[in-house]
Order: structure tokens, then C-alpha cells, then sequence
């Protein structure tokens, strides 16, 4: 599992392993039942606190994402992909409904705002 920390981004560095997690479930790297690294052992690779690593695993199992067996490891949660996809669509609507509203403050045109959009959509 390849999971890259920033540590000069703004948002939590668990919250950056969440995503990361989600992403990756969603797309189909990582398969239903398929094992996880243990707490422990995504702590030492990424060279974090095991307490962050934990609190990354106990909101994936809130979230549905992963399922912790006791004794036996935490693992992708048999789901839906479609209604998992449908909630991360709401999500980007509502992103870009806030941009739309931002960038019409500023008076900026629909070619304008695409253009940034294209932009940010192309960069790595």
C-alpha cells in the first residue's frame, strides 16, 4: 500500500491517510477482504505516531470503509461502490458549488473559471 504524507499540508496527517484509504477502495486497489497493514506496521513505514494510524483505522470503520477483526487485522468492508461513489460525487458538487459561488463574487466568466478548473484537473 502506497500511502504519501505531506507534511506541509494544511489538513491532519491522519486525515491525509483516510483519504488516501478511501481513494484507493474506491478505485479498486484495494479489494473486499483484503488485508491491512496492521497499526503498527503502516506507522513504522509511514514514520508516524501509532496513535495516528489508529484514529485513521477507527474513522475508515465508522466511515464503512474497513472492518476490524480482533486478533485478526483490519480489512476492506464488503460495500456498495456505487453508493460509495454517489457520496463522493455529492461531495465534489458541493466543492464546486462553493467555487462557482466564489468565483462569481469576483465577477469570474464560466471560461475562466474552466480554464482554472482544467488546470487544476491536469496537475499532478
Amino acid at each position: 500500500m502506497n500511502i504519501i504524507i505531506s507534511n506541509s499540508s494544511q489538513e491532519p496527517i491522519y486525515e491525509q491517510i483516510v483519504k488516501q484509504i478511501k481513494n484507493m477502495i474506491l478505485r479498486g486497489e484495494l479489494a473486499e477482504n483484503e488485508m491491512l497493514p496492521s497499526i503498527r506496521s503502516l506507522a513504522r513505514d509511514l514514520q508516524i505516531s501509532v496513535i495516528t494510524t489508529k484514529k485513521a483505522y477507527e474513522e475508515l470503520e465508522n466511515d464503512g470503509y474497513i472492518v476490524t477483526v480482533q486478533g485478526k487485522g483490519s480489512f476492506v468492508a464488503a460495500q456498495n461502490k456505487e453508493l460509495l461513489k454517489e457520496i463522493r460525487l455529492k461531495i465534489v458538487e458541493e466543492k464546486l458549488a462553493e467555487a462557482v459561488d466564489a468565483g462569481r463574487s469576483i465577477e469570474l466568466s464560466l471560461d475562466e473559471m474552466q480554464e482554472m478548473l482544467k488546470i487544476l484537473y491536469e496537475e499532478v
